[in-house]
């Protein structure tokens, strides 16, 4: 019996979810329709794969069999039309790049100038994501690459680090802190962080509630965010904070009132990469990494393959890519960061 791609990943998910209403969040589906398609796959197989109950449903006898060959199923056709769409892009010569928050190109311009030299007639096609939720490899599903905080690893993905850059304190400006030239992690350790989908990865979104500072409890949460947009809509309606790399502060500044941005000024640095799937056939994302490669290190080996973030040398490669960068910033580039909608200092350059 032929299945409808739509079809597995719907229940799939809802049998990872284990809740019709958060299955459907995560899909941006409606829920109605997604419980309509469900009771549809059923029909079509003359099984019944879930039970209902007031707080969700579980995976009947024949669901949880059915689970494990949809899955196997879904990732040989996810594949497939990956390759399918990557292929159709290299022909081209054009490259679907995911990213969050602000788009790449306005905070990584080095880059994007590197891989122009390289790649001349390369079109770029730039696609906002939801935050990482799932596999790291399926989350990479429609795009030929992406740059974030580097997310959780996945045996199919490879990650070539661009940058360590700190983390800044994003709040209400009506917060107690908000005055507040610099922030440290223990000033807001106990604060109400804005919390994530619990689709969301978990160590990745624990990261940008500080949770890698803590030892054991987690913050104090409210919401429920999928993507930026959300995250900052929560913010600026006065019901939580966050963080996020110091590279989004001046787009913030520029499209949010009624928010600070402040720098943090003790929290380890993220590091933002470059990721993509390892069975990606379009050329130009090898060529988008080896640029990343050569910028990060540039005396070191010649850049054939993604960095291992364990290798000797990577720490060493990253800090040589922020001073090369600083330089060229010049030494008046540091802006003060402080509430948006006022003018603060802008970068030489």
């Amino acid at each position: 019996m032929p299945f409808k791609r739509g079809q597995l990943r719907y229940f799939v998910t809802v049998a990872e979810e284990g809740q019709m209403t958060r299955a459907a969040r995560r899909l941006h589906l409606a829920q109605p329709a997604l419980s309509h398609a469900i009771a549809q796959l059923e029909s079509e197989l003359g099984i019944e794969l879930l039970e209902r109950h007031a707080r969700g449903v579980t995976l009947t006898p024949a669901g949880e069999t059915f689970l494990e060959k949809a899955r196997i199923a879904l990732a040989a056709t996810t594949d497939a039309a990956m390759t399918a769409k990557s292929l159709a892009r290299a022909a081209r010569t054009t490259m679907e790049f995911g990213y969050l928050g602000c788009p790449p190109n306005l905070h990584s311009p080095e880059l994007f100038a590197a891989f122009a030299e390289a790649e001349p007639d390369a079109k770029i096609s730039f696609r906002e994501l939801p935050f990482p939720a799932g596999s790291t490899s399926s989350w990479l599903e429609d795009v030929d690459v992406a740059m974030c905080h580097l997310p959780t690893a996945d045996p199919e993905v490879f990650m070539q680090p661009v940058r360590t850059e700190p983390r800044v304190v994003v709040m209400p400006d009506s917060h107690p802190l908000a005055e507040r030239q610099e922030l440290t992690v223990a000033d807001v350790l106990d604060e109400t962080f804005v919390g994530y989908d619990p689709a969301v990865q978990p160590l990745w979104a624990g990261f940008w509630r500080l949770d890698d500072h803590r030892s054991k409890d987690a913050a104090p949460s409210v919401e429920q965010a999928l993507n930026a947009p959300e995250i900052f809509t929560i913010i600026a309606g006065c019901r939580g904070i966050t963080t996020v790399p110091a590279s989004q502060a001046a787009m913030i500044q520029r499209l949010l009132r009624g928010v600070v941005v402040i720098p943090l000024a003790d929290a380890r640095p993220a590091v933002l990469g470059l990721i993509w799937h390892g069975r990606n056939h379009n050329p130009l994302v090898h060529s988008l990494a080896t640029a990343a490669r050569r910028l990060a290190n540039p005396n070191g080996k010649p850049a054939t393959e993604a960095v291992d973030p364990a290798e000797v040398g990577f720490e060493e490669a990253l800090e040589n890519l922020n001073s090369r960068l600083a330089q060229r910033r010049g030494s008046g580039a540091k802006a003060r960061l402080g509430k948006t909608g006022a003018k603060q200092p802008q970068p030489n350059g």
